[in-house]
């Protein structure tokens, strides 16, 4: 398969025709959304869907987010959409909060792996929500890689992984928010965040009141059927083993520096992922900055993009500071985890 690739410049929105009417068609698109790029098929068309899952790679008792362009699609697409959903869109839509609602008839099981759910966001990209509208139909997707992966948040990550998999990728640049948005269910009494992103608990319940976080979210309990994408299966692995350091700072520095010293004497090609701040306490030689460490968004948007350029160094192991798990730091971390199996060394 040849893969076409459109770059959207100085807003000229006519470029997404083509690939607006291959969605409508029951092809695959990768496109730009303000977390990361998404692999989108028409989220009514069984077929389409389906391929999604076989071009990644995917499991396919993973469900998908459905991506709308208005408000008011909700009304086809689910059933019993409680006040507290509309005050929701109201206030974070288009943005990165993804809402599990019980599912309309018209949405395919493909689509919701299976269950009687299906998670809705609305991007806040404008390439993302002109391809939408262009295509007239929902779009499924997931993040544009291949399944296990980390996440692509520029478009050359998408051409690394799945060119010549699929008709269309769409480059608009990179993303600005760098995790998969939040996901809250709310079809529990109490609106459970299933998995974190760039709206954080705080913002959600200075809308809507408490919401509680999902268990699995540190690792304290297993999931057998995921409810949200990102819940059940290691995602975000680099080929490195990623092992997350967490504890006082010196003595963070101080262990990391030591096993950084004996991975060199065995021959291993070692990285550390530490805030700016910290880099003049490291002696090793690969040190790479995500950013500061009083600007946890800064982690968050720069984590996948750092975890590919390892892979492209061949690095074998990657030594990661833990932040705060507070604001967007838990949706950081909560990738950061998953990245490690769940390894975090607490000094």
């Amino acid at each position: 398969m040849v893969t076409e690739y459109i770059i959207i410049t100085d807003n000229n929105m006519s470029q997404l025709d083509r690939a607006a009417n291959a969605l409508k068609d029951g092809c695959l698109v990768a496109f730009p959304t303000e977390t990361v790029y998404g692999l989108g098929a028409d989220a009514l068309n069984p077929k389409a869907v389906l391929s999604i899952f076989t071009a990644k790679g995917r499991p396919n008792d993973n469900p998908l987010i459905v991506h709308i362009a208005q408000t008011k699609t909700l009304e086809i697409l689910a059933e019993d959409i409680k006040p507290d959903v509309i005050k929701l869109a109201e206030a974070f839509w288009p943005g990165p909060l993804t809402m599990v609602l019980k599912k309309a008839p018209i949405i395919p099981y493909e689509t919701t792996a299976g269950l009687d759910t299906v998670a809705v966001r609305m991007p806040d990209n404008d390439i993302a929500l002109e391809l939408i509208r262009r295509s007239g139909v929902p779009i499924a997707a997931p993040s544009a890689n291949l399944s296990g992966k980390p996440s692509p948040t520029i478009a050359k990550h998408v051409v690394d992984d799945l060119n010549g998999r699929i008709p269309f990728i769409i480059d608009g640049g990179a993303c600005r928010v760098g995790v998969e948005s939040t996901v809250l269910d709310m079809t529990s009494e109490t609106p459970i965040i299933l998995r974190p992103g760039g709206v954080t608990p705080s913002m959600l319940e200075q809308v809507i009141g408490k919401v509680t976080l999902d268990k699995s979210i540190f690792g304290l309990q297993t999931v057998d059927k995921p409810r949200s994408p990102g819940m059940k299966y290691t995602h975000y692995k680099p080929k490195g083993e990623v092992v997350v350091v967490s504890g006082d700072k010196s003595d963070v520095f101080e262990w990391v520096n030591k096993k950084a010293k004996k991975d060199k004497q065995s021959g291993l090609q070692t990285v550390v992922i530490a805030a700016v701040e910290h880099l003049p306490f490291y002696s090793v030689e690969n040190v790479i900055p995500y950013g500061s460490i009083q600007a946890p968004e800064e982690l968050a948007a720069s984590i996948f993009s750092i975890f590919r350029e390892c892979d492209m160094r061949g690095v074998e192991k990657i030594y990661v500071e833990a932040i705060p798990k507070t604001g967007i730091g838990l949706a950081a971390m909560n990738r950061i985890e998953k990245a490690a199996g769940g390894k975090v060394i607490q000094l």
